[in-house]
């Protein structure tokens, strides 16, 4: 017994609340909150305008696009410093990881493409042709598809991971932005930024479910609460709508900050926290009463944090 106590007191010990990782992108770095005390506890300089967040939890890293340094760069979360620097070309926009931490996929706003890197070698793998302006991407949680949101096309495309070719392409609202999929891999859910709403597509055939009507200017999207709510920030009216995932219905707006970007599930699947572009905080959001419980001044100008941007932390 008393061996078993000392066992969870060193895990206890190793393993941290998570950490957000927030761009800062007018400032060139990005904040370190830790979760546990909603404190900023430190800031790294990122150079290139940072925008979009990547967590690979399965080699602790974290990668941040940078589109004025044509690449990204990659943050050790053990070290809570910049690792390396990557090449892939002058449009990095949109980047995610693959659900078993073994690939990197980086949007080129630009060259209208996906770049594939290896995420041991940081190595080119791949170079997929997609629609234009490629934004959003998410990885369904069997590693099987890559969905991409291509703005000026208005469309999304499912990519095959195996092949790494399109399987799908389907029109959605006016310029599609932030995208984000259900646990069970079988509802997609887009944020429409010049249409003001939200597509819902079914993963089978990528069809349209539902259009819903949300706030001004919708950016991004994320899930809480096993998948029962969705909310979705309003980049002009400075609000996150929430949606009801089985009613398909907008069912409340929270005032955030001032021009929400970024947002992100916490691990503990209730608290929803958002980048404030230009108030440069994060709200934090009780996805069970659905109001603000605290707001965490960044540690830099612009938090853009687009993207999945917990990453697991240890004990220091």
């Amino acid at each position: 017994m008393v061996l078993f106590a000392a066992i969870v007191s060193l895990h206890s010990q190793a393993i941290a609340a998570p950490y957000a990782f927030i761009t800062n992108q007018l400032d060139n770095n990005v904040s370190v909150i830790d979760t546990e005390t909603n404190s900023v506890i430190k800031t790294i300089q990122v150079n290139g305008k940072p925008v979009g967040v990547a967590a690979n939890n399965h080699q602790a890293q974290v990668y941040i696009s940078t589109p004025e340094a044509n690449g990204f760069a990659v943050i050790d979360t053990n070290k809570l410093e910049v690792s390396n620097l990557v090449t892939t070309s002058n449009g990095a926009l949109g980047i995610a990881i693959d659900s078993f931490g073994e690939r990197i996929f980086v949007a080129d706003w630009y060259e209208n493409n996906i770049t594939v890197i290896d995420s041991k070698s940081l190595k080119r793998i791949d170079t997929i042709g997609v629609g234009r302006s490629p934004s959003g991407m998410v990885v369904s949680a069997d590693n099987r598809w890559l969905y991409v949101a291509n703005r000026i096309d208005d469309t999304v495309s499912q990519i095959d991971l195996k092949t790494m070719k399109i399987r799908n392409t389907t029109k959605v609202g006016t310029h599609p932005f932030g995208l984000t999929i259900n646990a069970d891999g079988t509802t997609i859910y887009v944020a429409n930024v010049e249409s003001d709403d939200v597509t819902v597509l079914t993963t089978q055939g990528l069809k349209r479910k539902a259009t819903i009507k949300v706030g001004s200017r919708p950016y991004a999207v994320a899930l809480a609460l096993n998948d029962s709510l969705l909310f979705v920030t309003n980049q002009d009216d400075s609000t996150v709508s929430v949606i009801d995932t089985q009613s398909l219905t907008e069912i409340k707006q929270i005032e955030v900050g001032e021009k929400p970007e970024g947002i992100s599930t916490h691990p503990d699947d209730r608290r929803v926290y958002v980048a404030n572009w230009f108030d440069s905080t994060v709200s934090v959001i009780d996805a069970t009463t659905q109001v603000v419980v605290t707001t965490i001044p960044s540690s830099g100008e612009g938090s853009r944090a687009f993207g999945e941007f917990f990453a697991d932390a240890k004990v220091r």
